[in-house]
Formats: structure tokens, C-alpha cells, sequence
């Protein structure tokens, strides 16, 4: 099935982060888009005529049924699912409070196991489609101050090798991406969002947690449009790789996972805390 067949469904696609760009890039390789967000108008901006742009909260399941089965109905299948939806957690661990936990691990871990149930049927039916869920280098390797959402992409890394497996019998291709710093508005609107607990144990380090919230914003970091043209180049392959990775600081993460993983956590600590700076 060549570009212009495929039916692709892409979850965050909030102007100015990497789902936005993913749809500009899937779009003008000819498929047919189907982007989602939980707001219509932050989508205002994507007005290619292979884009259809629909309300999704990847959190509530009554909405991932409606959205995939309406697909389902008018195109006859969803070829490319990619799960990209995500939020920052920006706190320390001992900061997190329940009702912020369960939120970011429902849209970064649960949310991508029900969407991929609710398309894997009719690609298994089929006899092919593609799932690809978008991970994090903070998944490898956590650091200070966001280790709610590094817990959380390790588990989505997990996740999708283990779907890779299980899926194999479906014919059903698996990828997962493991991007390191990619410009976006992430780290923009977790600052909006972030305030340290009147409580906290934390406050002489508010200037650094801040700091390690816009780190991925920094020198180095890869320009969204770039990432998605690599993602969207890769899911539509003949043959889908099962991992990819791309973005600023991706290949020394990937090195560090083989150090010693105590030595690695000490540099880290060391960085993320201010106790000492590397170039």
C-alpha cells in the first residue's frame, strides 16, 4: 500500500509540538490524517486538505472508541496509529501528589495500550498495520526533578517492545521512538503549569528544577519539523524498523546506558542539581 492509501491517526497534535508536525509530514507524503487533541482550536493551524482534525482525550475511553470506530466506519481502516499524546511531570518525586500521577501515567502509559486495542483488531483482520508510539531517552536513563514522566516513558518503551512481540503473529509492526531534545512546546507549557509545593523539602532548588524542565529546549536540541520528517519517513518504509531514536543528547544517553548505573546517576545528580556543570 503505497503513502497516498494510508489512513494514519495521530493522538497530541497541538500546534507547535512534534503530533502537529507529524500530521504537516504524513499529509504531504499524500496520506489521508486524522489528528486529535483534547482542544479543537489548538489544532486551528493545520489546514492541509489531507487533514481531519478531531477532539480526543486519550484518558477517557468512551472517546477512543467513538474516534477509531468513526474512522473505522468511513475509511475502512487505520493503516498507522501513532501514539504521541503526553505530558510532562515536573516535580519531585516526593512533590507528586495522586491525582498528578495517575493523570500522567493515564496519558503516557495507559492511554497508548487502549488506543492500540482499539485498532489492533481490524489491522490484525486485515492482515497488517502499524503502531508506533512515541517514547522519550528519559525512559533509558531518569533524572532529577522528572521522574514521574522518565517512569513513565521507561514503561512505554517496555510496553512497546512487548507489543512488538505480541503483535508479531498479528502482522501487525511495532516502533518505538526514542527521542532525546526536540524543540516543542512541551517544556513550555509544563513551566505554565509548574508551581513547588508550599511544602516542598525542594526549595533551594527551584531554579534548577526549572532549569531541567526547558533543558530539552536548549543548545542542541533538534528542531521538531526534522524529527518528524525522520519518524514519518520510518513509519512509511516498506519494511517499519522496531526502534528508532534522534534529538539532542540521544546517542550519549544510549552510551551511558552501558556505564555503571550508579556512577550514571551520580553525573546526573550532579548536573541536575547545580552541584556541578558540564558543557
Amino acid at each position: 500500500m503505497n503513502a497516498q492509501q494510508r489512513v494514519v491517526l495521530v493522538t497530541g497534535c497541538s500546534e507547535g509540538g512534534i503530533g502537529f508536525h507529524l500530521c504537516e509530514k504524513f499529509a504531504d507524503a499524500g496520506c489521508t490524517v486524522y489528528a486529535t487533541a483534547r482542544k479543537m482550536e489548538s489544532m486551528d493551524s493545520l489546514t492541509h486538505p489531507n487533514i481531519h482534525r478531531w477532539t480526543l482525550d486519550v484518558t477517557s475511553d468512551e472517546d477512543i472508541q467513538k474516534v477509531t470506530q468513526t474512522i473505522l466506519r468511513d475509511e475502512g481502516r487505520i493503516d498507522i496509529l501513532v501514539n504521541n499524546a503526553g505530558l510532562l511531570g515536573s516535580n519531585p518525586i516526593l512533590d507528586v501528589k495522586r491525582d498528578m500521577a495517575l493523570d500522567i501515567l493515564n496519558t503516557n502509559v495507559v492511554a497508548p495500550i487502549q488506543l492500540s486495542r482499539a485498532v489492533a483488531s481490524s489491522m490484525a483482520a486485515r492482515g497488517h498495520g502499524r503502531i508506533i508510539n512515541i517514547g522519550s531517552i528519559s525512559g533509558i536513563i531518569p533524572t532529577p526533578w522528572e521522574g514521574l514522566y522518565c517512569a513513565s516513558k521507561a514503561a512505554l518503551n517496555s510496553i512497546t517492545e512487548t507489543l512488538w512481540m505480541e503483535c508479531h503473529p498479528l502482522n501487525v509492526d511495532v516502533m518505538l521512538v526514542t527521542p532525546g531534545a526536540v524543540r516543542s512546546k512541551l517544556s513550555t507549557n509544563a513551566s505554565g503549569r509548574f508551581a513547588l509545593a508550599s511544602d516542598s523539602l525542594y526549595k533551594p532548588y527551584l531554579d534548577h528544577i526549572i532549569a531541567r524542565i526547558n533543558y530539552s529546549q536548549g543548545r542542541g536540541s533538534m528542531p521538531t519539523q526534522k524529527m518528524a520528517e525522520q519518524v514519518v519517513t520510518a513509519a512509511l518504509s516498506k519494511k517499519l524498523p522496531r526502534y528508532i531514536t534522534m534529538g539532542g543528547n540521544s546517542t550519549i544517553v544510549h552510551l551511558l546506558a552501558w556505564f555503571p548505573r550508579g556512577l550514571v546517576l551520580w553525573l546526573f545528580w550532579k548536573k541536575f542539581s547545580g552541584e556541578w556543570n558540564w558543557a
